[in-house]
């Protein structure tokens, strides 16, 4: 239950790295982001391809680039990943007592 959990925020994260190796160094190529992140290229090009669908980032005859978007959910996301944090927190059990089994 878990587990799956954790792989989504693992793959989040590899997302984030790549956008933001976008923002800071567009426009940016595969084999650049994966010199520099360690993550092979297909995991690179498939990040790539998500934040494409998420309208973050477009193609260029050079690499990749920001879109118009970029700036609005860059703003948005301390917030909203804020309120995931606090979501997770209040799901944790370790207040219990003691579970009797």
């Amino acid at each position: 239950m878990i587990d799956r959990l954790e792989k989504e925020v693992d793959m989040l994260e590899r997302h984030l790295q790549v956008l933001k190796m976008v923002i800071e160094n567009e426009p940016i190529g595969i084999v650049k982001m994966s010199n520099e992140t360690g993550y092979p290229h297909h995991k690179v090009r498939y990040s790539l391809r998500v934040l494409e669908e998420e309208n973050l980032i477009e193609p260029s005859s050079q690499g990749a680039i920001k879109t118009e978007r970029t700036e609005e959910f860059v703003d948005e996301l301390d917030g909203k990943l804020d309120e995931i944090g606090e979501k997770l927190d209040g799901m944790k059990i370790e207040d219990v007592a003691e579970i009797e089994g």
